[in-house]
């Protein structure tokens, strides 16, 4: 088993990994690194580390209050299947800013089953959700 560990201190974030990462996601792609800077100082953020290696990341946007969306999970493809998701959403979930929070909502395309391990399920009432969606607002 691989020994991870996990920080929301921001400072502690490697922004060559995150953004080298996300800039080439599904659902990021070509984000402007300083479009990822100022997501980050304003949302609650998890580094996955193994040793002093930054490998994964996960972000809260919340107001610590009522609501929070995750956003930005992924763990490099090379530490991938050791355990290192799990981890971090248990770091995640357990953050005690996030205690108590009415909803919790994400969006993803390929982790459904990590998801639910963590209590997410599918939307009750998806009529009443609604969105704005520009999935090429970082295309030139």
């Amino acid at each position: 088993m691989t020994d991870f560990r996990v920080s929301w201190v921001l400072t502690d974030m490697n922004m060559s990994v995150i953004h080298g990462f996300l800039q080439h996601s599904y659902w990021a792609k070509g984000i402007p690194e300083a479009t990822l800077r100022r997501a980050l100082e304003n949302s609650l953020c998890f580094g996955l580390f193994c040793a002093d290696e930054q490998i994964g990341f996960a972000r809260m946007i919340t107001d610590k209050a009522t609501f929070a969306y995750l956003a930005d999970v992924f763990v490099l493809e090379s530490h991938r299947g050791r355990g290192g998701s799990k981890v971090l959403m248990q770091a995640v979930m357990a953050h005690p800013e996030l205690a108590g929070l009415r909803r919790m909502m994400l969006a993803t395309s390929d982790a459904h089953g990590l998801y639910r391990q963590f209590g997410f399920t599918d939307l009750g009432n998806p009529g009443i959700m609604m969105e704005i969606h520009r999935p090429n607002v970082y295309q030139l």
